[in-house]
């Protein structure tokens, strides 16, 4: 859903909840596992595609294990059921 006109996002106020439900834990860990599928040729910047991790973190995949990686279309991966925290159903 588009947002509405002269809408702006509030970064910090997103940083914080992000740093409330853990987010940021596994942060650099999904920032590294897009750099490895950028380097295999699977992904390419603003593609429109997510990094997905077959097994999530949330429930112990291997984070850099690219046996464990697959590039998925955005809609698709951010569409998954999740719990409050924003970890997996």
């Amino acid at each position: 859903m588009p947002s509405t006109p002269g809408y702006k996002r509030n970064y910090k106020e997103e940083e914080k909840t992000a740093h409330a439900r853990g987010d940021d834990a596994n942060k650099a860990t999904r920032n590294k596992a897009r750099r490895i599928e950028t380097k295999l040729g699977l992904v390419k910047p603003h593609d429109g595609k997510d990094v997905d991790h077959i097994k999530p973190l949330s429930k112990g995949g291997k984070g850099l294990d690219p046996k464990n990686l697959r590039a998925i279309p955005a809609a698709k991966n951010r569409s998954y059921p999740r719990k409050p925290d924003g970890s997996m159903k």
